[in-house]
């Protein structure tokens, strides 16, 4: 009938009741007539499990070490997985990333797929065999292990289906779909039947868990069509695609994001260049500046403040204090992120006012904003990020 690419990711592979209950959703895919591939992270906590381990030896442990530490939780859940396949009584057979063709670049923990080379996997798919793949791993050209980062095995899923044109990537998670809000803390977040690409892409950047924000970017390039779905409960999922229904909706979803630091220059010298000077010595350190707001010069100085992730906040601040002299650097890192994206909201005026009134009737005091076309974003408390969330929520999605 089809190929059909399946993910499945830790929680869903936790312990081996899960094991076989993914086995059966496998093959009863297959048993419809389909080719099947299977993408599956490593089981439960295994990662986080395998990084304390580490620390506990050498917290300071090279990155390539790390990469052949940490590609061995998948290599465990393939293993299984496929067992589990065997005793259904359907052919089956695990790969490694590099068995399957992942080659990647060399930033080890990093890593970003460079091409897949498609022949094994053509030729077990060609033998109706089942084949389970090891994500989140490739090999570079020096043939060493590599890692693809948190959600690589979304991207790895999606890769595959692009290299083989499948006609549907599946993945599969402990929730039921996107929902506008994450449902274990917003009560009546509801879940959409479909989303564009570029919501889903701003939704899982800014702090949504669902996919990996690489998967989406490489499903949008390849024309790859996602469903997310549970694998605990049998129900349709939410498409994400080129286009989607509206459904009459402006949001499509509110997220928070505690990942972030604020770091503030106070009294920078007004000359001009320092912006660039500033902002070219983050990049050279591959720290990645998300909202950058900048005061007006007042007695030959300014403030520069920009949030960049919770890790590279105190590695901003003392990069930079290094760099300049005569100014007070800040960094705090008891900040969130809060969010609103929608496709819908370009034409629609006043949406940012609703946003920041729903946040003035909580009490919640705005540090920074950002907007785009599709979404807009407040820095707030931490402390305040929950109710923030359901504030806005309330204030942009009915009950009904």
């Amino acid at each position: 009938m089809g190929l059909i690419v399946q993910k499945f990711g830790g929680s869903s592979v936790a312990n081996a009741e899960r094991v076989m209950n993914v086995a059966r959703i496998v093959t009863d895919t297959y048993k419809q007539g389909n080719d099947v591939v299977v993408v599956v992270s490593a089981q439960g906590d295994t990662t986080d499990d395998l990084i304390e381990k580490a620390n506990e030896i050498n917290p300071t442990a090279h990155k390539r070490e790390m990469d052949q530490l940490l590609a061995a939780g998948e290599q465990i859940s393939i293993s299984l997985l496929a067992m589990a396949i065997e005793k259904i009584g359907c052919p089956v057979i695990s790969l490694l990333g590099w068995q399957a063709g992942f080659n990647t670049n060399s930033i080890h923990t990093a890593a970003r797929i460079k091409n897949i080379k498609p022949n094994r996997l053509q030729a077990e798919i060609a033998k109706h065999n089942i084949v389970v793949v090891a994500g989140f791993q490739g090999i570079n050209r020096y043939d060493d292990l590599t890692t693809l980062g948190r959600g690589g095995s979304d991207t790895s899923a999606v890769a595959i289906a692009a290299a083989l044109k499948a006609d549907k990537c599946q993945i599969f998670t402990d929730v039921e779909g996107v929902y506008t809000a994450d449902p274990r803390k917003v009560d009546n977040a509801k879940k959409l039947k479909d989303i564009t690409y570029d919501e889903m892409l701003e939704l899982a950047t800014l702090g949504a868990q669902v996919l990996n924000n690489r998967s989406v970017e490489m499903a949008k390039k390849y024309g790859v069509e996602l469903e997310v779905l549970s694998s605990l409960n049998p129900i349709p999922g939410t498409i994400v695609k080129e286009t989607a229904k509206m459904e009459k909706m402006l949001i499509r979803g509110v997220t928070k994001d505690k990942d972030v630091a604020l770091v503030s220059i106070l009294k920078v010298q007004d000359t001009p260049g320092i912006a660039f000077k500033i902002f070219s010595k983050l990049s050279a350190k591959n720290i990645n500046v998300d909202i950058i707001l900048q005061s007006f010069g007042r007695d030959g100085t300014k403030d520069i403040v920009f949030s960049v992730s919770k890790d590279n906040g105190p590695i901003a601040k003392e990069l930079l204090e290094d760099m300049l002299d005569d100014c007070t650097i800040v960094c705090n890192t008891d900040v969130a992120k809060v969010s609103i994206v929608g496709a819908g909201m370009e034409s629609h005026p006043g949406t940012a006012s609703k946003m920041f009134e729903a946040l003035y009737e909580t009490n919640i005091n705005i540090q920074m904003i950002s907007t785009s076309e599709i979404k807009i974003s407040v820095i707030i408390d931490a402390e305040d990020a929950d109710r923030a969330v359901s504030a806005v929520h309330k204030a942009f999605i009915p009950n009904d």
